[in-house]
């Protein structure tokens, strides 16, 4: 014959309620007395609401899910900080008594993991461009042009980035992102951080019909290689002059143009002295300038010392040289000028120039 529990009805053939079979099961554990199925239950309530507030904790501790949705006055995505630095709690401090959205303030936004902190931060800032002499060191830099990103465009290191504001906001914006300490986020997640903030300050600035997507295509990072004296910088036609001052010259250059082209030149035996050579192919790079009326080379007009512009593709271009002790193998010269304005309007795509 089947035995039956006497928790599996009561008595009447009527299935027992849930009291009941607390009582039972209570009863068949020894818990015979009320005082003690009292502090059984008790014992029981406080194990639910320990789980649930360590849940809580480490929710709150581990993730932004309590935390806000933006920081940095709404220029910052907290997803889009938490995609770049990995999930925790998002926080903020700013700098400066201006706003970021109008580049008068730095802000720091930082992502704190776990209950010892464990802090990543990156600071972030409007700048504008009117000059490329802030972009010379960007050699080593992976590019991402707005033709092949939907319109974003910029350059990423491992630990920072910059993304242009999209082309019907003012020229010469900016967003940059660096990584605080010694954390390398990596160039395409900064790239990413940079763009989505530059999205988001075009529409506080009521500027930019539609969001440009995170960049896919970024171009490898330019590496340091020995100079061909009749192809500086990859271009040839080029020259320097190999003099007993300048022993084992090296070369680091971009491997792609757009938004930016440059090289950067030095000697092995003084890595300090250098000279640059910096081509701005986005319009949106530098803020528009008018030629201060003299003329430079061929179509080349000057917009200041060092720097000229000219008309590529019906969009201004603009060519610079800078030097830092080391004008022997590359001269300030006429002639060189005219090898940089020639090769490099070339090398761009550029109509001939002089």
């Amino acid at each position: 014959m089947e035995q039956r529990s006497p928790l599996d009805e009561k008595p009447g053939g009527r299935p027992p309620g849930l009291g009941e079979r607390l009582d039972a099961a209570l009863t068949a554990r020894g818990f015979t007395t009320r005082g003690l199925r009292v502090r059984a239950v008790v014992t029981a309530v406080v194990s639910v609401a320990v789980a649930a507030g360590v849940g809580i904790f480490l929710t709150d501790n581990l993730t932004n899910t309590f935390g806000p949705d933006s920081v940095c006055e709404g220029a910052v995505s907290a997803d889009a900080l938490n995609d770049a630095l990995g999930p925790g709690t998002v926080s903020e401090q700013k700098f400066g008594d201006g706003h970021l959205r109008s580049g008068t303030a730095i802000c720091m936004a930082t992502v704190s993991y776990g209950m010892f902190g464990n802090n990543r931060s990156v600071t972030v800032e409007l700048r504008k461009n009117s000059s490329l002499s802030v972009l010379a060191d960007d050699t080593e830099a992976r590019l991402f042009a707005a033709s092949a990103n939907g319109g974003a465009a910029g350059a990423a290191f491992d630990h920072r980035a910059w993304a242009l504001l999209p082309g019907d906001c003012d020229s010469g914006l900016r967003v940059t992102v660096r990584s605080s300490g010694g954390d390398r986020p990596g160039a395409r997640k900064l790239a990413g951080l940079s763009v989505s903030t530059a999205n988001r300050i075009a529409m506080q600035r009521r500027c930019g019909s539609s969001p440009m997507p995170a960049p896919h295509e970024l171009s490898e990072a330019g590496k340091e290689r020995d100079l061909s004296p009749s192809a500086t910088c990859g271009l040839p036609g080029l020259t320097v002059s190999a003099t007993p001052q300048a022993p084992g010259l090296r070369e680091t250059v971009t491997t792609a143009t757009d938004p930016l082209w440059a090289c950067r030149i030095h000697s092995s035996a003084d890595p300090r002295s250098s000279a640059t050579f910096t081509i701005g192919t986005d319009p949106r790079l530098l803020t528009p300038s008018t030629p201060d009326g003299e003329p430079g080379f061929g179509r080349a007009r000057w917009v200041e010392p060092g720097e000229m512009v000219a008309t590529c593709q019906g969009r201004p271009t603009y060519f610079r040289m800078d030097w830092s002790d080391f004008r022997d193998p590359v001269p300030d010269s006429d002639e060189t000028w005219k090898q940089f304005l020639t090769a490099g309007g070339r090398a761009i795509g550029c109509e001939p120039i002089v």
